[in-house]
């Protein structure tokens, strides 16, 4: 199964404040805001949503096709995904642009401010999903992440308009995103991401409820934190996977991305959906207990020793086939 992933491609700059923003808010302040916070640490690392979700399909052996665009410093960034399973070969270099920066400081509680620079992430509505599939003979599934809007409707366009199933995935541009807009973009999903407050974001923008919005995608992908991860559709019982217990949390940056990655490579293994969200779970656990979105290693004895006792000797055995 070979599936495209769009979606941005940055850099991220990672601080830690040990104090909690909440207690630097004063309530009837709030219209002027003017906070610095003096942060502890700075950890530069890879980033980006479509190469996040790349990175983790590429350790599970998914052969994951990203899609996105990037500066003409992207040279080393494009050998350490090649090197982890990725195929970079239809990433876009922009001839006047930096690759996009993302500038996040998380508090002693988890809650995060983060910024985010487009730079060659705008380019990304220049790329045709047409030649990506010529390239390597055909797509099989498409996510459409949060990258540059007008590449995200582009993308969705050709989906539809060529037949290729497609799979909706706001993530944080549904913050600027109008009804409209968000409404054609989910529209024929096969599949509709999304955490719980912006599922909420997203009925509330688009006017339609959930009953209306899951008439209108194949599956719902509602993932919910601690708590795990629920699949709904129309024609079935919703299914909700719990996370493996965590051994420490670390951060929490680009936890989301690795339940994609997983849930995705499920799919391109051929289980089910519950298998598929236990993957994902999995592989979001092993993120949160690392600084950095691509810093995890996924060693297969002990990625198959938490996933048995997370979810039992038959899962277990069902995934360590596809897991090389």
């Amino acid at each position: 199964m070979r599936i495209a992933v769009t979606g941005s491609i940055a850099t991220d700059h990672l601080m830690t404040f040990p104090g909690r923003f909440s207690d630097q808010l004063v309530a009837d302040q709030l219209h002027t805001v003017s906070l610095s916070f003096l942060v502890d640490g700075l950890d530069v690392r890879r980033g980006g949503v479509g190469a996040n979700i790349c990175f983790g399909m590429g350790q599970l052996g998914t052969a994951p096709i990203l899609v996105g665009a990037a500066g003409s410093d992207f040279d080393e960034y494009r050998a350490w995904l090649d090197r982890h399973g990725v195929d970079t070969a239809s990433v876009r270099i922009s001839e006047v642009l930096h690759t996009a920066r993302f500038i996040c400081t998380t508090d002693a509680d988890h809650n995060q401010i983060g910024s985010f620079y487009t730079g060659a992430m705008s380019e990304a509505r220049l790329i045709e999903l047409k030649a990506v599939a010529d390239r390597v003979g055909g797509l099989d599934l498409v996510l459409i992440g949060a990258d540059d809007p007008e590449a995200m409707l582009r993308h969705t366009e050709e989906c539809r308009s060529r037949g290729i199933p497609f799979a909706a995935d706001f993530s944080q541009q549904i913050s600027r995103m109008n009804g409209e807009e968000i409404r054609i973009l989910l529209d024929g999903a096969a599949y509709l991401f999304s955490n719980e407050y912006e599922k909420g974001l997203i009925e509330s923008k688009t006017g339609w409820s959930d009953k209306e919005i899951l008439g209108r995608v194949g599956h719902r992908v509602t993932t919910l934190g601690a708590r795990g991860v629920r699949i709904e559709s129309l024609t079935g019982d919703p299914v909700e996977v719990p996370c493996p217990e965590e051994e420490l949390k670390a951060d929490p940056t680009g936890v989301g991305d690795a339940f994609r990655a997983g849930f995705l490579s499920g799919l391109a293994w051929g289980v089910d959906m519950e298998r598929a969200a236990q993957v994902g779970c999995m592989l979001a656990t092993l993120v949160i207990e690392t600084v950095g979105t691509q810093e995890y290693q996924l060693r297969r004895a002990h990625f198959m020793d938490r996933f048995t006792k997370a979810y039992g000797h038959d899962a277990a055995a069902e995934v360590a086939a596809h897991l090389s």
